[in-house]
């Protein structure tokens, strides 16, 4: 598929059907009909700095962009992040969770260092230095409660892969940090099928990247 530009990024449609579908714990068992799934879990670090460091990171473009990618945001109306899916998510006793940290009513939050936190709805290139053309996705929705925060990213037309990625930062009872990334994708087109164990190969890798970002030393220590 003709890869969209930069200017009409934000009109297009994200090139899958499952949209949302990183939010089931069961999707390794259950992955969406065609699409493969992938799960890594792991402790980056404990207590309440690790934590806001974290959530920031995963809602601000920095996981990417300390994975290596370049992060390029391409601006969208209003409208175009007022429409978008956003998730409820239910508490032990089933009562919906109220947001916690990211503003509902359309404004923009900033990260401590200037970084815009991103809403659904957001849209940009992705591009890891060794790949030839930039990768376009979207944020399909945020997750935003008081121990769970994170965002899914879901691809766009000129995406070697179809599907979606999950960064979800957790905070346990007993203060500490985890970190999952939650993936179902399959080839977008038949050319990048030919080339499929080269793209798992990237896809291995800079989920390795992902899970490392975030263990390093805080800002300041």
């Amino acid at each position: 598929m003709t890869p969209v530009s930069p200017d009409e990024l934000w009109r297009a449609p994200v090139d899958y059907g499952a949209v949302g579908a990183t939010q089931a714990d069961d999707l390794l068992a259950y992955p969406p009909r065609g699409f493969r799934a992938l799960e890594k879990r792991i402790r980056v670090g404990h207590g309440p700095e690790r934590w806001e460091y974290a959530w920031m990171r995963v809602l601000s473009w920095g996981i990417q962009r300390g994975a290596g990618l370049e992060v390029v945001p391409v601006s969208a109306p209003a409208e175009a992040t007022a429409e978008t899916y956003v998730p409820v998510s239910f508490d032990e006793a089933g009562n919906p969770v109220q947001p916690a940290a990211i503003g509902s009513d359309g404004e923009v939050l900033y990260t401590p260092e200037g970084d815009a936190l991103v809403r659904p709805g957001d849209t940009g290139f992705l591009k890891p230095w060794f790949w030839p053309r930039p990768m376009p996705v979207r944020v399909v929705y945020v997750v935003d409660e008081p121990a769970r925060r994170g965002a899914a990213f879901g691809t766009l037309p000129g995406h070697p892969l179809s599907g979606e990625e999950l960064f979800l930062v957790e905070r346990g009872e007993d203060d500490s940090v985890w970190f999952t990334v939650r993936i179902f994708s399959r080839p977008a087109n038949g050319y990048w099928l030919a080339v499929l164990p080269a793209l798992r190969l990237v896809q291995a890798f800079l989920v390795r990247r992902y899970l490392h970002e975030l263990t390093g030393p805080l800002p300041g220590a």
